[in-house]
C-alpha cells in the first residue's frame, strides 16, 4: 500500500488555509488536464498535416507540450497526495494513470525516488540531483533521465509507436511531431524550471533547509512556463499545496 506523508505541524496552519478552500478542486482540475490532452492529442493524430504550415504547426507541438507537462504536474500532486486527498486510492490511481500516459512511467519508482528527493536536495543521495555546482546541463539532464527510463519503457513505447502506425494507420509525421517530439520537450521543460534552475547551486551557496530557490517571474509566465514549478522553494517548504495553489504562498511570503 502507498503511504503518503503529513506535513510537519509548522505548515499545518497555513496549508489547511490554502486546501480548505476545495476538497476536490484538485481532482476536476486533475480530471480537465486529462480530458484535453486525450482529445488534443486524439484531433491532432488524425490531422492531416500537409494543410499546416510551419506556423501552424510550431504552435501545435508546443500547445501538446504544454499539456504532457501538465500530465506529469498532475502526477506530482499526486505523489503528494493533493489531487484527492480524502481519498488516497483514487489520488493514486490518478498519478499512475498520468505517468502511463505520460510516457509509461513507474508511479511507485518515482514516488519513492520523489520522497528522497525532498528528505535530500541537492545532496549526494538526491536522485535527482548532479553536480549543481557546475551547472553543466546535458550532463545533468542525460543523468535526471537514465534515473527514471529503462529499456523496457523505450521498447514498450517503440511498439505502441509501430501498432498506431501500421495498424491504426496513424502517419509517422503526426505521431511524431504530434507525440514524440511534445514529450521530449516536455521532459526537458520540466527538468529546467523544476530541477535545474531551482537547483543548482547559487553563488553564495545553498540556503538550508530546501537547498532550493525560487525562480521568481509573473504569475501568468510562471503557468505557462511549468505550472508554477518555478515557484520551488516555496513547493518545498510547503510540499502539501497544490501547484495552482502556489501563487498563494509566493505571494504570501
Amino acid at each position: 500500500m502507498i503511504q503518503l506523508e503529513q506535513p510537519p505541524n509548522h505548515q499545518i496552519k497555513l496549508t489547511s488555509a490554502v486546501k480548505i478552500k476545495s476538497q476536490f478542486k484538485g481532482l476536476s482540475i486533475a480530471l480537465i488536464i486529462i480530458t484535453v490532452w486525450v482529445v488534443s492529442l486524439s484531433l491532432l493524430l488524425s490531422f492531416d498535416i500537409s494543410k499546416l504550415t510551419f506556423w501552424m504547426l510550431l504552435p501545435s507541438i508546443l500547445w501538446q507540450t504544454f499539456l504532457y507537462t501538465g500530465l506529469f504536474i498532475t502526477s506530482h500532486d499526486a505523489m503528494h497526495g493533493v489531487v484527492l486527498p480524502k481519498n488516497p486510492k483514487i489520488n493514486h490511481f490518478i498519478g499512475t494513470l498520468t505517468l502511463s500516459l505520460y510516457g509509461l512511467l513507474p508511479y511507485k519508482k518515482l514516488l519513492k525516488k520523489h520522497w528522497i528527493h525532498h528528505h535530500n536536495p541537492a545532496s549526494q543521495i538526491d536522485p535527482d540531483f548532479h553536480n549543481g555546482k557546475h551547472k553543466n546541463f546535458f550532463a545533468w539532464y542525460l543523468h535526471f533521465m537514465m534515473g527514471y527510463w529503462s529499456w523496457g519503457q523505450i521498447i514498450a513505447l517503440t511498439i505502441i509507436y509501430h501498432f498506431a502506425n501500421h495498424t491504426l494507420h496513424i502517419p509517422h509525421d503526426n505521431l511524431t511531431y504530434f507525440w514524440v517530439i511534445p514529450s521530449i520537450l516536455s521532459s526537458l521543460q520540466l527538468f529546467y524550471f523544476g530541477t535545474f534552475l531551482p537547483h543548482s547551486e547559487p553563488i553564495g551557496g545553498y540556503i538550508q533547509p530546501h537547498r532550493s530557490q525560487t525562480i521568481a517571474r509573473p504569475i501568468w509566465w510562471s503557468f505557462i512556463t511549468c505550472y508554477h514549478f518555478g515557484y520551488h522553494e516555496e513547493h518545498h517548504e510547503y510540499p502539501h499545496i497544490t501547484w495552482w495553489q502556489l501563487p498563494e504562498i509566493y505571494k504570501a511570503k
